[in-house]
């Protein structure tokens, strides 16, 4: 071509690098693509051997294709050259516009570097533009950062002499082109590696979706997702089967309900108070029927993507049989097992719940207590009462309460301890429920129980204990054995309990012994109701087809603030020993 007119040359290299470049368009992958860059030199630009050197993550260069020579190919693709030898080579020889020209003379200090490189030996040049074998030229490729990319290197052009202008630029032409290629190439590479990593983590979203989705629609237990924040916080979104069942209502219904609707009015506070994340709570919800079932809640929180919302995951799990038989061993220690009534240990648990450690004048109201409370305070808000030393009988003590200290050995309300004895231990005060003495202010939440007067009836209303003794059971229980016995209890436990008002407590302090606690009674209506029990009890109670009959001795004590529960038990039963002894043994013996 250089014994052609410049323009001819021009025209069939234009025409040359126009079908090179469009092959460069037409490559499906990177390898393609380099390949082609490689190819397109050796066919189009009139150079024997060409080669790619691409700049690898670590900055290496590369040999990533070859063409012209099989042989070359085979020894030098896939051979690293390090950058700092890569750019020693950059900076030496001439600069050719964008390209960079070694010559011979000074390219053997490079034979010894790292850079792979084919070369053969040859005869000095015969004249001034001739090849030599040893020369070098090469084409950098540059991103429209200004990041290398690579570096084209060829070699052997076909006239046997260096390119002119025009070869020059159609090679650094046909280099830019070729960084375009191979960077559109590593673009779509990339994409398509994102493309299948993007359907890699779809599939195995797809997959966990369908797991969460099987494992909440067919879980054994319970599983409801609600809503968080909002004015909808807490409404149900989603529930599974097995909630729908535990609940009897459809899923359909069920999305127009918060929990906060079907939990019992009894545990909205115990709802209010589990939290979001990891919140246990154990309470009842409703179902359709309008019976409620226990079930135990574990909460936790779960997003519908990185930055989406938040929604409440619920396991809902039935805990009724549990307890039921939590219950059941509740009742079971609570109360009497033949009669079903409370225990001993009940009764008393019932009966410290209403007393306190301080002790309540028998004859003040409710509005007297009140009234000397506040009497009871001097100009700067002191307490008269609270100066009074404990120690001489009469005196004023703490918040105004009278109290007495007597010689022997009187506690500081006035009752002598006792030792132990069949209704509990040595502390008057040591009994389940008792409430911690108030040591501040005139007035507490605490209502105070006040026993009325026995000899006259002022009106004042208190907590009756009517202590029952039944008379000639034992005989009974001799004469027919435990069997009959066992049903005697039964039927007079029935009969106490049908004798009185709802919220009263009869109970079963053991033998044939019954106690009954009664409030809002004055001394009149007490000693009523131990006339209509008496009287409930004395009718026959058939047993196997025999008639027996049982009597009842019954004492009335009281309650009252400062007592212990076994200082108020002792009390009734020495009453009902009194009463019992007052009547003869005729009288008492019913049957």
């Amino acid at each position: 071509m250089e014994t052609e007119s410049e323009p001819y040359v021009r025209l069939a290299t234009l025409r040359q690098l126009h079908r090179v470049v469009a092959d460069l368009n037409t490559a499906r992958s990177l390898a393609d693509t380099l390949q082609t860059v490689v190819d397109g030199i050796v066919v189009g630009l009139g150079y024997e051997l060409a080669c790619v050197n691409l700049v690898r993550p670590d900055g290496d260069l590369v040999v990533a294709a070859f063409a012209g020579d099989p042989a070359a190919e085979a020894l030098i693709t896939g051979r690293v050259g390090s950058r700092a030898s890569w750019e020693r080579r950059l900076t030496m020889g001439e600069c050719w516009d964008g390209l960079r020209f070694i010559p011979h003379t000074e390219g053997w200090v490079l034979l010894e570097d790292d850079v792979p490189q084919w070369h053969t030996d040859g005869p000095d040049p015969r004249f001034e533009d001739e090849w030599h074998p040893e020369d070098r030229l090469y084409a950098p490729m540059y991103a429209s950062g200004g990041e290398l990319l690579g570096v084209i290197s060829v070699d052997r052009p076909r006239n046997g002499r260096r390119p002119g202008a025009w070869g020059r630029e159609a090679l650094q032409m046909y280099a830019f082109q070729a960084a375009i290629a191979i960077s559109n190439a590593r673009l779509r590479a990339n994409m398509q590696r994102a493309l299948v990593r993007l359907e890699r983590e779809q599939q195995a979203l797809r997959a966990s979706e369908e797991s969460f989705r099987q494992a909440f629609e067919y879980a054994p237990s319970g599983m409801a997702i609600a809503e968080m924040g909002g004015d909808q916080h807490g409404r149900l979104l989603r529930t599974n089967d097995a909630l729908c069942r535990l609940l009897g209502r459809p899923a359909s219904v069920l999305r127009r309900y918060s929990f906060s609707d079907l939990v019992h009015p009894e545990d909205i506070g115990t709802l209010l108070r589990t939290s979001a994340e990891g919140g246990r709570a154990e309470l009842r919800l409703g179902r359709r029927d309008g019976t409620y079932v226990w079930v135990s809640l574990r909460n936790s929180v779960v997003a519908d993507a990185a930055d989406g919302p938040r929604f409440l995951l619920t396991h809902v799990e039935d805990i009724e049989e549990r307890k039921r038989h939590e219950l059941q061993l509740a009742h079971r220690a609570s109360h009497d097992s033949l009669t079903g009534l409370p225990n001993s240990a009940e009764l008393r648990a019932r009966l410290g719940a209403r007393l306190c450690r301080r002790p309540q004048s028998a004859r003040a109201s409710a509005i007297e207590a009140l009234d000397a409370a506040f009497e009871g305070r001097d100009a700067h808000g002191g307490q008269a009462g609270q100066t009074g030393q404990v120690g001489q009988t009469g005196q004023v003590g703490h918040d105004g309460y009278e109290v007495r200290a007597e010689a022997g050995g009187a506690g500081e309300h006035g009752f002598q301890p006792d030792g132990p004895d069949r209704y509990g231990g040595s502390d008057p005060f040591d009994f389940p429920g008792a409430p911690t003495a108030p040591t501040d202010g005139p007035y507490d939440h605490h209502v105070h129980t006040v026993a009325p007067a026995t000899d006259v009836d002022d009106g004042t209303k208190g907590l009756a204990v009517l202590f029952c003794d039944l008379d000639g059971f034992k005989s009974i229980n001799d004469r027919f054995g435990h069997h009959t016995g066992d049903a005697v209890l039964i039927e007079v436990a029935r009969r106490l309990t049908t004798g009185v008002r709802d919220g009263d407590t009869v109970a079963r302090l053991g033998g044939d012994e019954f106690v009954v606690l009664a409030d809002g009674l004055g001394a009149a209506d007490a000693a009523d109701l131990a006339v209509r029990l008496r009287n409930a009890i004395i009718p026959p109670i058939r047993v196997d087809g025999r008639a027996v009959r049982v009597g009842a001795s019954f004492g009335i004590g009281w309650a009252s603030c400062g007592m212990s529960a076994d200082e108020v038990l002792r009390s009734a039963d020495q009453r009902m020993y009194i009463e019992k002894r007052s009547r003869s043994k005729a009288h008492r013996r019913a049957g």
